[in-house]
């Protein structure tokens, strides 16, 4: 590309529980990138799934990140609507007609139809080079379920758990709990698969917790997951590559609650973050080793969070997660992670562009034609 500016596209919003999150990302990847090396233009996915896109600017302009939300038509906090002011077409069609104005997107869409590979797939279909991991680490990443069967054929330390679907539950649920309570025991935690930002997650310390915690659970998806519970001090990694990896420093969640739920995330909450965390050197090594073992079984890209348990009084270690797409503004915890690895905001999200280009070079490299071949 020369000189020339690189071309980013930034999707944000869409139709989540973490709509606002994303937000915040988009607002900060804004205002962090070098005015003299992007131009950046918005693309917002609205709560009800309709796209908008905003004029590409250059320079330091977060608030057209709201702007643009607002000018959609979606109501102003005061509760007054703003008039229609949308300044391109509005269903996932459209991408087509972006690419021919961006270069790159930086998808920051958390949860389903976000991270779960959807809005990578729109973006394979269009030929895009896009920030993050691919369709298949997206899908696989999101729900908890598959996760655990990649990490269980990597040969990868996890906690027990059972995965259940919502109609066994709704069909038999004495027998249902009367599995839980002899494969895991109490307490457990019980999860929907596919919601990230510890949405619909519960601790269940009886039977009684427990089918409160599967009725929450299976509100927000299909597959569920229930997990034993461990006592264990909660340690996070950053992984950044595509097939060379690099790691972070890892930083340890000192949650005030019984575990770090949506709360504890994104509105404080008393929780404190640890960076680095406070462990021996050979626990820190390990983490490393085995997160990258687990990008690489999903088949990652670019970056990932990898959170784990360790069980320090059994000296016990167990992968929890990885989470495809984390969190991003400066104070989430990859890149935080990196800061103080000594990677900036500004350089993690350049190198992240960086990645995504040369992972769609590589691709383009791959025959579709077997004719080809002759």
């Amino acid at each position: 590309m020369g000189n020339e500016k690189i071309r980013l596209g930034i999707i944000y919003g869409g139709k989540s529980s973490e709509h606002e999150v994303s937000l915040r990302t988009a607002m900060s990847i804004m205002k962090a990138v070098d005015a003299d090396r992007y131009e950046v233009t918005p693309i917002y996915v609205q709560l009800d799934g309709s796209w908008v896109k905003g004029e590409a600017v250059s320079g330091q302009l977060p608030e057209k990140i709201e702007a643009l939300r607002l000018s959609a038509g979606e109501p102003a906090e005061n509760g007054e609507e703003r008039g229609q002011n949308v300044v391109a077409s509005s269903r996932p069609a459209s991408l087509f007609a972006i690419g021919q104005q961006v270069d790159v997107i930086f998808p920051v869409v958390h949860g389903p139809n976000g991270e779960d590979g959807t809005i990578q797939g729109m973006l394979e279909l269009a030929n895009l080079p896009y920030v993050g991991t691919g369709v298949m680490a997206s899908a696989v990443g999101m729900d908890k379920w598959m996760m655990k069967t990649v990490f269980a054929q990597a040969g990868l330390p996890q906690v027990k758990y059972v995965g259940l679907l919502r109609s066994q539950w709704e069909r038999n649920q004495d027998e249902v709990m009367d599995k839980i309570e002899r494969e895991l025991g109490y307490p457990c935690f019980v999860k929907p698969a596919n919601m990230g930002s510890s949405v619909g997650i519960s601790k269940a310390k009886d039977r009684s917790e427990l089918a409160h915690a599967l009725e929450v659970a299976a509100k927000f998806d299909r597959r569920l997951i229930i997990e034993e519970f461990v006592v264990a001090r909660e340690l996070e990694i950053g992984v950044l590559g595509n097939e060379d990896l690099v790691t972070s420093v890892v930083g340890e969640v000192i949650a005030a609650k019984e575990f770090y739920d949506y709360e504890a995330k994104y509105k404080g909450a008393g929780t404190e973050l640890s960076i680095p965390a406070i462990i021996p050197n050979r626990v820190a090594d390990q983490i490393a080793e085995v997160a990258k073992t687990a990008f690489h079984a999903l088949d990652g890209s670019g970056l990932s969070r990898v959170d784990f348990f360790w069980d320090e009084k059994n000296d016990q270690l167990y992968i929890n997660e990885v989470n495809t797409m984390p969190g991003f503004t400066p104070f989430s915890m990859y890149p935080m992670l990196f800061q103080a690895a000594g990677v900036s905001y500004s350089e993690l999200i350049d190198r992240l562009v960086q990645l995504a280009l040369e992972r769609h070079a590589d691709k383009q490299r791959n025959i579709v034609d077997a004719e080809e071949l002759d």
